[in-house]
């Protein structure tokens, strides 16, 4: 009993100290991404300027689209096949920082609008743009202090380009610039070197109409709003700056140096700080029990009533008072008989391995912390590599399935395999990026690199799949438990709540009630311009997912074959599949209630790029529970003796 008692104690521990892991690895386990840079004072630092984004339209664009201050000539940054598809465009800006020393007022240049550029504006004030910037590879953020003071301060990405707003006493809505940018770069200094690595980057934007004496001269006017000889700073924007034709905007900036303790290691901390835990947490334990209620099921199922089949089966054999065979036993001869269209459902389940071998190893790459979010693009261009290169995988899938149902032309279900799913996602794809192209937005993705996608498809993935194929076409062929009969026998009427429609829709509840919450914050991550890295109540969530797929899908497998319905190899797919259109049907439901895209085009493009991720999420889940059903088929069928 105390022997019991110990193991029971060290297997809960083993159990927590797994769970505290993957929990430490969602909230700050990560590898910085780039070597840290040391800055002695006076070294200049380079301050880059990255895409103008919004929430409402989810199209960006170029920083330069509008008419900001220009350096002498500008230089874009090199970028990686993730920063294109996301529509980073990285170049360098004309503000000019010097390591340690603090500016104030500092005149950038002067613009006086026309009709076209005073138009430019106010259309990217209204849709909410934000700008973002770059330095040292950190994120430009506004700090904005929570309610109760002690919290630490929450940080948007980027600051808007301007606001609309009415004077007092008038009710005619102007629209206004942000044209002042209060920074602040914050340092950890090392005592021994004297040298300090960057580890914050954040600005307060004001709007002011700068005034100055005299006739402008670029390089003697001062100005009489700000001025650094008498310490005349700007502290708000009392004063805004209007966004008109004829109007002149002059753009200035400070900059102050902070000393933090906060290391570079720890830098990116402050970004991806969670608040939100508890809900988390609650997301965890609500699809927990999820998977106990189904687990229970299936204990029930496989321990009690399978045991107790299995038994009564096997000594009526002996006794040979089997006269007439009931229940699932009785579709033995026609239970492994290939399904129609067995070439598609081959196709599909090798696709569906290929996505669950990306996605798996995706996540132990991000819980391990090699795909940090200051390897801008890294995810995207690391999920992208990982599918190319799981096409091995998918190809050897395809084949054993489809050599199993006799078939024997490995070549034709080898290029299906590898040029269906990949086919519809680019049709898709190239449809969204022609809407995007129409919008003049950086969004776009360039031919450059839309030839790199076409290379890795047909260049890398189409060759390893077939050779995958081939090697699982020269395996032995996987023999069923029990022969085949000749002539199929008659499925009887079903009960109404066996018919396929309505157990596939039930089936499909379950595995998306178990991510739904999680769902949320990758949905807000994506649309709403956050952080999402917590990978590890990702995996969790992920684990719960494939047990959830597969016994749901045993559980009704199980109720089908008691009713003598042999037709199980698609209802399997499309039983844990059919998870993937709730998932549309909340991916609808949050556009409609969490976003404020108005325009036709950002909204064609959330309904594309969540069409696209629900086919994929239907290839996957309907693969999970397609084995679950196939091993749990074959189980029970070779567990009983058969004539």
């Amino acid at each position: 009993m105390a022997r019991s008692q110990s193991r029971s104690r060290s297997l809960l521990l083993s159990i927590c100290t797994i769970l505290a892991i993957l929990i430490h690895g969602a909230h700050s386990f990560y590898l910085p991404g780039v070597a840290p840079q040391d800055f002695f004072n006076g070294a200049e630092l380079t301050v880059k300027v990255n895409k103008l984004t919004s929430i409402k339209t989810q199209l960006p664009y170029s920083y330069y689209t509008l008419p900001f201050c220009t350096p002498s000539k500008i230089v874009d940054s090199a970028e990686n096949l993730g920063e294109v598809l996301r529509g980073d465009r990285i170049e360098n800006s004309p503000y000019t920082f010097k390591m340690g020393d603090a500016k104030m007022c500092n005149i950038l240049c002067r613009k006086v609008l026309d009709a076209k550029t005073a138009k430019a504006f106010k259309e990217k004030i209204d849709d909410e743009y934000r700008v973002n910037m770059i330095l040292d590879n950190l994120p430009l953020v506004v700090p904005i202090q929570r309610p109760d003071q002690e919290s630490p301060p929450v940080y948007q990405l980027g600051y808007h380009v301007g606001l609309k707003g009415q004077y007092s006493g008038s009710k005619e809505e102007k629209y206004f610039i942000h044209n002042h940018l209060s920074f602040t770069v914050r340092y950890h200094k090392d005592k021994q070197s004297d040298s300090a690595r960057i580890v914050g980057f954040e600005v307060k934007p004001f709007s002011v109409k700068h005034a100055y004496e005299g006739k402008w001269s670029d390089e003697k006017s001062r100005l009489t709003t700000c001025d650094p000889h008498t310490r005349q700073a700007v502290v708000n924007s009392n004063t805004p700056q209007e966004v008109e034709d004829k109007a002149e905007i002059i753009f200035t900036y400070d900059v102050e140096f902070q000393e933090s303790d906060v290391k570079w290691a720890s830098r990116w901390d402050a970004y991806l700080l969670m608040t939100d835990d508890q809900i988390h947490w609650f997301s965890i334990v609500n699809s927990l029990m999820i998977v106990l209620f189904l687990s229970g099921m299936v204990a029930m199922i496989m321990l009690r009533t399978l045991y107790r089949d299995i038994s009564k089966y096997n000594e009526l054999e002996t006794q040979e008072e089997a006269q007439e065979e009931t229940g699932w036993k009785l579709v033995h001869g026609d239970v492994f008989r290939p399904p129609s269209n067995s070439d598609l459902l081959c196709v599909y389940v090798g696709t569906g391995v290929q996505f669950f071998g990306m996605i798996l190893v995706t996540m132990m790459f991000a819980i391990l912390g090699f795909l940090s979010p200051s390897n801008r693009g890294g995810l995207m261009t690391a999920m992208l590599l990982l599918w190319v290169f799981m096409g091995l995988f998918a190809g050897y899938a395809s084949s054993r399935l489809y050599k199993m149902f006799k078939g024997s032309e490995w070549k034709k279900i080898a290029l299906r395999t590898a040029v269906m799913f990949p086919g519809i996602v680019s049709a898709i794809f190239f449809v969204l990026n022609a809407l995007i192209w129409g919008q003049k937005s950086s969004g776009a993705v360039p031919f450059g690199t839309m030839f790199a996608l076409v290379f890795l498809w047909f260049g890398i993935s189409v060759p390893l799949v077939f050779v995958g194929s081939y090697i699982g076409s020269k395996k032995p062929a996987i023999e069923d438990p029990v022969k085949t009969n000749k002539i199929p026998r008659q499925i009887p009427e079903q009960a109404w709540y066996m018919n396929p429609a309505f157990s596939i829709l039930i089936g499909g509840i379950l595995p998306f009630g178990a991510v739904f919450i999680e769902l949320f914050f990758i949905l807000t991550s994506i649309w709403l311009n956050q952080f999402y890295y917590i990978f590890g109540f990702l995996f969790l969530v992920f684990a719960i997912l494939i047990v959830t797929c597969a016994e749901i899908t045993i559980v009704l497998c199980y109720f089908q074959l008691c009713s003598e319905d042999y037709l199980w190899w698609w209802r399997s797919y499309l039983t844990s599949g059919s998870s993937a259109l709730y998932l549309f049907l909340y991916a609808t439901f949050y556009f409609f209630t969490k976003l404020e895209i108005t325009k036709l085009v950002s909204g064609a493009l959330y309904f594309g790029y969540m069409l696209i991720a629900s086919y994929a999420f239907f290839v996957l889940t309907g693969t999970i529970g397609f084995y679950a059903c196939f091993w749990f088929t074959r189980l029970i069928y070779s567990s009983v003796k058969i004539d």
